[in-house]
């Protein structure tokens, strides 16, 4: 039975991706791959050709992975989850995900995005997961507070390009990596459900003692943030040794 049913699945992935390439190949060839897609900046689309006929769609799932893209192509409203990597996108408007009621991770990971509007991914009920890691972002967006994952590694983010308190509320947020950007700072404060949190390669040069702990309640053991990345920062993790008394593990970074 099982047997049946992964082959069932890996007849339709497979059926699928052969389906999409044979059609992208013809299109692209017979109109050309710009007047295809339905962008707002494009030249006239083919009138109600979906989006599926170009991107990989699996139930709730939309790849559009290295397919040249400059903008966020229309959704199914069903979307669930999109992944557009490897494109040429520059810019996320609000209205690319607007009314997308369903939608849990948007993976935007290796484009030449330098701006995302401030609400982008607002009134987004349902989302839980944004990677925009390998861009050009030097802003965070707002995020809801429904997220648990947030990846937005290797951009150009500095700390005035994060909100004051941006994670605050998010009290269901596991993931937050930052790794390789500008930030000089640990964005404070942080959710208690935190596990992992990556800031390698900034500009981090102080931490505070009540960083991670709560210096008024010695008592106070944040057990979930088991995994945290200070190195490659201008940081001496040994001058400050209250900052780790509540915290399962020692930060990794430099001790002397």
């Amino acid at each position: 039975m099982l047997y049946f049913i992964f082959y069932h699945v890996y007849f339709k992935m497979q059926f699928s991706y052969i389906f999409n390439s044979l059609i992208r190949d013809f299109l692209t060839s017979y109109y050309g791959m710009s007047s295809f897609f339905c962008f707002p900046s494009s030249c006239p689309c083919i009138p109600g050709m979906p989006i599926c006929l170009l991107c990989t769609c699996l139930g709730g799932s939309v790849y559009c992975d290295d397919l040249n893209l400059d903008s966020v192509p229309p959704l199914p409203k069903d979307t669930t989850h999109f992944y557009a990597r490897y494109n040429r996108i520059k810019k996320i408007n609000k209205s690319d995900f607007a009314s997308m009621n369903k939608l849990k991770r948007i993976d935007l990971t290796h484009n030449e995005i330098t701006s995302i509007e401030d609400r982008a991914f607002m009134g987004l009920p349902e989302l839980e997961e944004v990677v925009i890691r390998e861009n050009h972002i030097s802003q965070l967006p707002s995020f809801p507070e429904t997220m648990t994952l947030i990846d937005a590694s290797h951009n150009n983010v500095g700390s005035k390009g994060i909100h004051r308190e941006a994670f605050k509320d998010m009290t269901g947020l596991l993931y937050l990596y930052l790794t390789d950007n500008h930030i000089d700072y640990i964005p404070v404060p942080l959710p208690d459900t935190l596990r992992s949190l990556h800031l390698q390669r900034n500009n981090i040069q102080m931490m505070h003692e009540d960083t991670f702990c709560n210096l008024q309640d010695f008592s106070y053991i944040r057990r979930a943030l088991e995994d945290i990345r200070l190195d490659g920062n201008p940081i001496n993790l040994s001058r400050t040794p209250q900052a780790y008394i509540c915290l399962p593990r020692i930060p990794i970074g430099d001790l002397i």
